[in-house]
């Protein structure tokens, strides 16, 4: 395990099924693992860097780049799809010696969540999912925009726009920072080679059996922007009927970016949501 650096996107190095695996690791207690979404020129760091600092007060907390994302670059014949991500995220966790973790997956992150949950319930304590897929639903316009992004400055300046329920938020510089992110050597093509048209295919994939998502003991919570144009609010209504020992969370006046857009709340609930029981 190396450390790179403390800041920014790069993180600690490790090992894991043979991949070099960029990660951040921050603060100490019971642990937590932060999966991102799959947005272009996504990474740990772009998803979580407003919740990190947060919950490390309190919980030490873990947030890998996914394999083909951020600073974890796929090895020659990696094949993307929820099997082989979630296998590396195993592994992962094996390489930093974590038996038992919390886990919490954002979009496509929650069904890594999920698989998790489902096929290795030991090695999870409890699970928040928040604008999660896992569940079959139609492409919406928006995951469709998202997953066919074309590289542009004007294009992910659109797309920053579709995660948020009001753009006005938005920082000056970011559409810049995540073109760059998502332009860097070898992103761009790993990222086509993830999700290409018939989009509706890669939903279903990510998609877990629904009597083994009813199966999950774990205590949930379930967490959705009201007015999320990317994933549909009716997925974690019926994530949240699916799983019995769930509860579900939902922000009015916020997108699909409830980390971002709600992120003091919503960093509040998570801590308070891992700290009962």
């Amino acid at each position: 395990m190396t450390t790179v650096e403390t800041g920014g996107e790069v993180g600690a190095s490790v090992l894991a099924a043979g991949i070099a695996t960029n990660y951040h690791d921050r603060g100490t207690g019971d642990p937590v693992l932060l999966i991102h979404g799959s947005g272009p020129g996504v990474s740990a760091w772009a998803n979580w860097r407003l919740t990190l600092p947060v919950l490390a007060e309190r919980y030490r907390v873990i947030a890998p780049d996914i394999v083909g994302f951020g600073y974890t670059a796929a090895p020659p014949g990696f094949a993307y799809g929820r099997e082989s991500w979630s296998a590396h995220l195993l592994a992962f966790l094996d390489a930093l010696g974590l038996d038992r973790i919390s886990v919490v997956g954002n979009s496509f992150g929650g069904a890594l969540a999920l698989s998790l949950a489902v096929e290795h319930p030991d090695r999870v304590a409890k699970l928040v999912l928040m604008g999660s897929v896992g569940v079959s639903f139609p492409l919406t316009p928006g995951l469709d925009q998202v997953w066919g992004f074309e590289p542009s400055v004007p294009g992910m300046r659109r797309l920053m726009e579709l995660f948020v329920h009001d753009p006005s938020g938005l920082r000056d510089g970011l559409a810049e920072m995540r073109y760059r992110a998502a332009t860097r050597p070898g992103i761009a093509e790993a990222f086509a080679a993830m999700f290409p048209a018939p989009r509706q295919r890669w939903i279903d994939a990510l998609a877990l059996d629904e009597a083994s998502i009813r199966g999950i003991p774990h205590e949930t919570l379930v967490v959705h922007g009201r007015d999320d144009r990317v994933i549909p609010l009716a997925t974690s209504l019926r994530l949240s009927g699916l799983i019995d020992r769930s509860d579900l969370h939902v922000f009015g006046r916020c997108g699909h970016w409830v980390q971002i857009e709600a992120h003091e709340r919503f960093t509040r609930l998570v801590g308070d949501f891992l700290a009962t029981g």
